[in-house]
């Protein structure tokens, strides 16, 4: 499988990097700092340089030619502000959508999160979570064979093999070697086409559990 994950350096996107290497896929990472791309390559992917804030989804095809699948992990991350809330975690995220529907990517995987129908006080967050909101109604509206994957509260924990996973599960952590696995896991999964699946560390075995949606 030929893989481009778009926000290639993000702590999911090095593990689902990782993972897919060591299994013979390819894998392309979408950066906009040239630093990253020695981290991408230690990970046995590569990275291609390219600013989804800025670029048109005309030129985000272009890097998605030729793909199987594209994974998009980008998100703005802690500390930046209202404005890339929307313009990374909402707008990047429509242009990538938009790109995989140009370049005809068979496969387009969203990593999302937990509970979008949350009003928090947090003035950010909050905008945070209406731009995922966005995203997924966005993609869900494209023709595309996509599946959108809410992770709980990510930790750095070791990868445990086994989660829960569902339309809907109880708020918990999940590892992030765990949500690495199950990304991979349902882009193998062509049953997993068309779902919004919660995801959250647990008792059953990933290909298990993804089997079993």
């Amino acid at each position: 499988m030929r893989l481009v994950i778009a926000g290639g350096h993000g702590k999911i996107a090095l593990l689902v990097t990782g993972l897919a290497a060591a299994r013979g896929d390819t894998v392309i990472g979408v950066v906009r700092n040239p630093d990253h791309v020695p981290d991408i390559r230690s990970h046995g992917g590569d990275g291609v340089l390219l600013d989804l804030e800025t670029s048109t989804p005309e030129q985000i095809a272009a890097v998605f030619a030729g793909a199987d699948a594209v994974v998009f992990a980008a998100g703005a991350g802690p500390g930046s502000g209202l404005q890339r809330k929307d313009t990374v975690d909402r707008a990047a995220a429509v242009r990538t959508a938009e790109a995989a529907q140009l370049a005809e990517v068979p496969r387009y995987l969203q990593i999302s999160a937990m509970g979008l129908d949350r009003v928090v006080e947090d003035e950010v967050f909050n905008a945070y979570l209406r731009a995922k909101d966005a995203a997924e109604r966005d993609l869900r509206a494209r023709d595309l064979d996509w599946t959108i994957l809410r992770p709980g509260r990510l930790t750095d924990d070791p990868a445990t093999g086994r989660v829960t996973l569902a339309p809907s599960v109880a708020r918990g952590e999940v590892a992030r070697a765990d949500v690495a696995a199950v990304v991979l896991a349902l882009l193998d999964e062509p049953g997993s086409v068309g779902k919004t699946l919660e995801l959250v560390g647990g008792d059953v075995p990933v290909a298990a559990a993804v089997q079993a949606i």
